[in-house]
């Protein structure tokens, strides 16, 4: 598992987030987390982590401080006194996570479980200017924190949006349709805005993130087709992004030679393939290009199955999955290779913005790059 600490720019307040996303803190958190109610005893913490005893007390001693762990009774041992077994206090922190889509606002509030405790959705409009965006998800953060019942100060908020940018410094390139944002510093601007850490990265990449943080192992690809088309690539576990983000431009790769024009200045795109059958009303046949895309997807990287989401999909879910999942047949066909699953991504059309609340809170629990 690949641990960083890197992504995360602005204020640093509520919950004192450098300590909590130390190394030695974060393993013992994410146990803590893993445990469940049932909880962990220290000498297992230390046993598990590699830790000596006096290192997990006093990290223990701090969270019990700060309030992120308590107390879950006493568990019996082998010998001695029974062990005092700790929990994590999911309600001790909640992460936002916002989706940018093109013309709608989707955000969460998650608690350190990930659980969501409060959704909101607004209009949005990408190309009403940056202080006019600026100002949609301030609104939407402060709306989410009074939904929250009482919820402190966010330890940050995630940011999901249409890439192409560079999630390392928080700075969107040119996003397709929208020349305006080319350059443009979100992370650092949101930042200074709403007064807490903020993480910006392409709308796939959380959502990816989100599903391995959940249970997805492996090797996978997370295929979004909305108002745009794009993928979210998990490579052994870990979400391969790329040096400059630019990995899982998935829908700009040209199928057709001197195909309809996309709005990314070349022409035959999946991605303007997809939407213009889908306009026409030929759901098979969007499918047909998606399974064409993500067919070259299975053949260049070796992946273990394929994922769909996206509103558009979901608008007619079971004839994606079948239109994927028929031409990644006839490939494994032709190839003798074993088919590679095609099912619906969990997560709904919120799924975005619960990865992108995952993009604070994993790292918590050294899951950086899950």
């Amino acid at each position: 598992m690949n641990r960083t600490n890197d992504g995360m720019g602005g204020a640093q307040q509520g919950a004192n987030l450098l300590a909590l996303r130390s190394h030695n803190t974060a393993l013992v958190l994410d146990l803590l987390r893993t445990a469940g109610a049932d909880g962990i005893s220290r000498l297992e913490l230390a046993e598990r982590t590699g830790l000596t005893p006096q290192a997990v007390s006093k990290i223990t001693a701090r969270l019990r401080e700060d309030g992120l762990a308590a107390d879950a009774g006493r568990r019996a041992s082998t010998g001695g006194k029974p062990r005092t077994v700790l929990r994590l206090v999911p309600e001790a922190g909640h992460a936002v996570g916002v989706h940018l889509d093109r013309d709608e606002t989707r955000a969460v509030l998650a608690d350190l479980d990930g659980t969501v405790v409060a959704r909101r959705r607004a209009p949005l409009d990408l190309g009403a200017g940056a202080e006019a965006v600026l100002a949609g998800v301030a609104g939407v953060v402060e709306a989410l924190r009074g939904d929250g019942a009482g919820a402190r100060t966010p330890l940050g908020v995630g940011v999901a949006l249409p890439g192409p940018l560079d999630h390392r410094r928080g700075v969107l390139h040119r996003v397709t349709g929208f020349p305006e944002w080319d350059g443009f510093p979100l992370r650092d601007a949101l930042a200074e805005v709403l007064g807490v850490p903020v993480v910006v990265d392409k709308d796939t990449n959380a959502a990816a993130l989100g599903l391995a943080v959940g249970g997805e192992g492996g090797s996978f690809a997370y295929l979004h087709l909305g108002t745009g088309l794009g993928a979210g690539l998990v490579i052994g576990g870990s979400v391969h992004r790329g040096p400059r983000t630019a990995a899982g431009e998935f829908g700009h790769q040209v199928v057709q030679l001197d195909g309809p024009p996309c709005g990314c200045g070349d022409r035959g795109c999946v991605e303007a393939l997809c939407l213009g059958a889908v306009a026409r009303g030929e759901v098979g046949e969007a499918a047909r290009v998606l399974g064409a895309g993500a067919a070259n997807l299975v053949g260049l990287l070796d992946i273990d199955r394929i994922l769909l989401g996206g509103r558009t999909v979901e608008a007619d879910s079971a004839a994606f999955v079948r239109g994927v999942r028929a031409v990644l047949d006839a490939r494994a066909e032709r190839t003798g290779d074993r088919a590679v699953p095609v099912r619906l991504a969990p997560g709904g059309t919120f799924g975005v913005a619960e990865g992108a609340a995952q993009l604070v809170l994993a790292p918590v629990f050294g899951r950086g790059d899950a």
